[in-house]
């Protein structure tokens, strides 16, 4: 590939938005800057210092893990990862998931599958390059690169499976049937989850899948090249989720953290296992019952770091012009709402201009009496 010439941190007369502009016109994301031989990291990517404590995982406090064995059969094993995850979606907004019912050879071909994208010739890879939206599958390193303070050290591809997944044929060959099967199986997990976290409620098994604006979701699948300057930068900046429910696939790099009573803690690879947490939008649905939590993904000079966010919201304006707000269930005189009724739509705009800034997206949504 011809090297580009990107503003050094030295220029006095740095202009941000032209080094952004001839990064994201080479089309070969992060990983093409680590191919081209850099060995110091782009000003665009360099990350003001967060001085929150880090703890392992092993000290203090850990990230649960619950078992879903047999939580269709068996009622007393139910009731047991019921009160687990009633407790985690409360305390912690993150929890990991063993015996789920997805097997391990199907997690390890997705992260591999998604590797092999992200490793093509250069020349096939840029033509799945875009920042087109109403777009099923597209390549980029950065949804919100121009809106953004500092850019994260990744890049991504996104599968948008609803209201209609994407035509076969538009998503790459290396990795389609994995793709498609991959999607069929976690929708069948959300719907479980879904299930889980209506009884956990107190609701219905089926209140939230009954749900129009529960109905979408799609696929953001990253690619972290190791970092010649991981001090400086990061694999993904603080935020919380959009989305109502979040399920992560990550391979055995690490490097995924979330803020725990104001320190952060390493949430560790676990073979086999998916990561959940709780997005803005069911922490809204249920009045902070359940949390939606920060979380980041540290940089490393290890790599490449795969990994398979499924968001569960629906993108698609039928669905996204619907109000939402505080279950009316769940609230009475002693758990009044704390926030307004809205759209997704309407949170999904807030969200999207902010860019990842790391304040929270249902900040304007809250009602101040509540």
């Amino acid at each position: 590939m011809t090297t580009i010439e990107l503003e050094s941190s030295k220029n006095t007369s740095y202009d941000r938005n032209v080094e952004v502009k001839a990064f994201d016109e080479t089309k070969l994301g992060v990983k093409g800057l680590l191919d081209s031989g850099i060995t110091e990291i782009p000003r665009m990517f360099h990350h003001v210092k967060d001085n929150t404590e880090t703890i392992p995982s092993n000290l203090k406090f850990h990230v649960p893990i619950i078992d879903l064995k047999d939580v269709n059969t068996n009622l007393s094993m139910r009731v047991e990862a019921l009160d687990k995850i009633t407790r985690a979606c409360k305390e912690w907004g993150f929890f990991q998931i063993v015996n789920h019912g997805i097997g391990v050879e199907v997690l390890d071909e997705m992260l591999h599958g998604i590797r092999r994208f992200h490793e093509l010739d250069d020349e096939v890879k840029k033509t799945f390059y875009s920042r087109d939206r109403s777009k099923k599958v597209r390549y980029f390193s950065n949804g919100s690169l121009f809106r953004d303070l500092a850019a994260n050290w990744r890049d991504s591809i996104a599968f948008f499976s609803s209201p209609h997944p994407p035509n076969p044929e538009e998503i790459p060959a290396v990795c389609r049937d994995i793709v498609v099967e991959y999607t069929e199986k976690i929708r069948t997990l959300g719907l479980t989850m879904f299930e889980l976290f209506s009884e956990a409620l107190g609701l219905p098994t089926s209140y939230l899948n009954e749900l129009d604006s529960i109905k979408g979701e799609f696929h953001l699948c990253h690619y972290y090249p190791p970092c010649p300057e991981p001090e400086l930068t990061m694999g993904t900046s603080k935020h919380t989720d959009i989305s109502f429910m979040t399920i992560l696939l990550q391979d055995h790099i690490g490097g995924l953290e979330v803020l725990h009573k104001n320190q952060w803690v390493n949430v560790p690879p676990v073979h086999g296992s998916l990561v959940i947490n709780i997005g803005d939008l069911l922490q809204l649905l249920t009045n902070d019952k359940f949390i939606s939590v920060y979380h980041r993904v540290l940089s490393k000079d290890i790599g490449p770091r795969i990994s398979v966010a499924s968001f569960f919201t629906s993108s698609f304006p039928h669905y996204a012009s619907k109000i939402v707000g505080p279950i009316k269930e769940l609230l009475s005189e002693d758990n009044p709402p704390i926030y307004r009724d809205t759209t997704i739509e309407d949170v999904a705009a807030h969200y999207h201009k902010k860019g990842l800034d790391g304040n929270r997206s249902l900040h304007p949504f809250r009602l101040w009496n509540g």
